[in-house]
């Protein structure tokens, strides 16, 4: 074997022969240097509510399962499960799975739980969806979800990310959904969506904390400031983000509610340490 060769086959993972769990992975779509999106078969037994999570992954290096929680980003009548997420160099999963191309196989574990859930959430008017970086993932299956219109007069999303091009595949879910022939009668004027970064210069900069306390995002939109009778709330980012959010939601008068113990609004805790 030649040193070219072998740098190859060092280079590239050996698929095994009998992967738990495998799923076939059908598209990959790689929005920024740290961004990437893919789809996959779906599991003909897993039945799952928009907004829930199950844990993925490969098999590592001492032939056991590496898996991690993923927000299932499409929605529960989707036919393929979609999945969001960054990309780090030197992480012992996403230093692998960035470079899954269709036709490779993954791990799925089809267990699916979470917390942003509609059923975590009292009856209200308006939804409130907030998301930093891939925190959106659970929010791009709830958006694609009927229910969310069902049980609401107005839905609003707000993204907040270091730079513009990070904002990509949210904003492209939310323009495709008016177009959508399952939902787009559903959604009509329903979804305000309001997408800020902390980094690159945008149209609207800024932390959602900071915009929601000063009261700009309700000036913005031109709606009224939250309030518990008629505001709920989901919150998905990083774990400083969650908690100074939930002292916003808080500041409004909203509670932290629960799958057996519904209340204005909830977070995701699955993916932050």
């Amino acid at each position: 074997m030649t040193a070219v060769n072998r740098a190859v086959n060092e280079a590239t993972p050996v698929k095994p022969a009998h992967l738990p769990d495998a799923q076939t992975v059908t598209e990959v779509h790689h929005w920024t240097d740290r961004l990437f999106s893919f789809r996959v078969t779906r599991p003909k037994s897993l039945r799952f509510r928009s907004g829930e999570f199950v844990m993925i992954g490969l098999l590592g290096d001492n032939g056991k399962p590496l898996l991690r929680a993923y927000s299932i980003a499409s929605p529960a009548w989707d036919e393929e499960l979609e999945f969001y997420s960054i990309k780090v160099q030197d992480g012992p999963l996403t230093s692998r799975l960035q470079h899954i191309q269709p036709g490779d196989e993954i791990i799925l574990r089809p267990k699916p739980v979470g917390t942003l859930v509609h059923d975590a959430l009292l009856p209200g008017k308006r939804i409130w969806f907030f998301a930093t970086g891939t925190g959106f993932a659970p929010f791009a299956s709830l958006l694609r979800e009927p229910e969310t219109y069902e049980k609401y007069d107005q839905v609003i999303i707000t993204h907040t990310c270091r730079e513009v091009a990070e904002l990509e595949y949210g904003r492209r879910l939310v323009e495709s959904l008016k177009d959508d022939p399952l939902i787009g009668e559903l959604v009509g004027d329903k979804v305000l969506y309001y997408p800020t970064t902390t980094r690159e210069q945008s149209p609207k900069m800024g932390r959602i904390t900071t915009l929601l306390t000063d009261g700009t995002v309700f000036r913005d939109l031109g709606i009224d400031p939250m309030s518990p009778e008629t505001d709920r709330a989901m919150v998905c980012g990083s774990l400083g983000f969650n908690k100074d959010l939930k002292d916003v939601l808080e500041s409004f008068g909203l509670r932290e509610g629960a799958n057996s113990d519904p209340k204005e609004y909830v977070v995701e805790k699955a993916f932050v340490g």
